[in-house]
């Protein structure tokens, strides 16, 4: 099983559904503050592979819910400068298993990088209850600050 640096929002009930998945996996997650973690634009860069930017952002992210930002509009750099300054801009959650670097969720995903001991359903995708990456609190009041760290 794997030792997972887990980068969150704390409080958001995504987050804890997904580490609660990852443990009953069997795997140990340590989790950190995501808002509150010293970022510089390689180390977070590394996370995000060859992935189109757009998949970069968190799209519940205030400022893109307002129109503030558009990921579909900004290069590799200008993304990385809005993120570094606005951390809930960034996709959540980053892991990082042995020098390994991913984010987001997609539970089959995260089942073929390292395992998540679950029953495929005939379509071949885990059974997972809900959207584990979408914030549940989207077209509602936006998801409660972080709190001091």
């Amino acid at each position: 099983m794997a030792t997972i640096l887990f980068y969150e929002k704390p409080g958001c009930a995504n987050n804890t559904r997904q580490k609660v998945l990852l443990a009953a996996a069997g795997h140990t997650v340590q989790a950190r503050n995501l808002l509150a973690e010293k970022w510089t634009a390689p180390r977070l860069r590394q996370f995000f592979d060859d992935l189109p930017v757009p998949d970069w952002f968190n799209l519940s992210s205030p400022r893109i819910r307002d129109g503030q930002v558009d990921p579909t509009r900004v290069t590799e750099t200008e993304a990385l400068v809005l993120m570094l300054a606005d951390p809930l801009l960034i996709r959540r959650p980053l892991m990082e298993v042995d020098g390994d670097y991913r984010v987001g969720f997609d539970p089959t995903e995260v089942d073929c990088w390292i395992g998540l001991g679950s029953k495929l359903n005939p379509a071949g995708r885990l059974r997972v209850e809900g959207d584990l990456e979408t914030c549940t609190r989207t077209g509602h009041a936006p998801c409660p600050p972080p709190a001091p760290a």
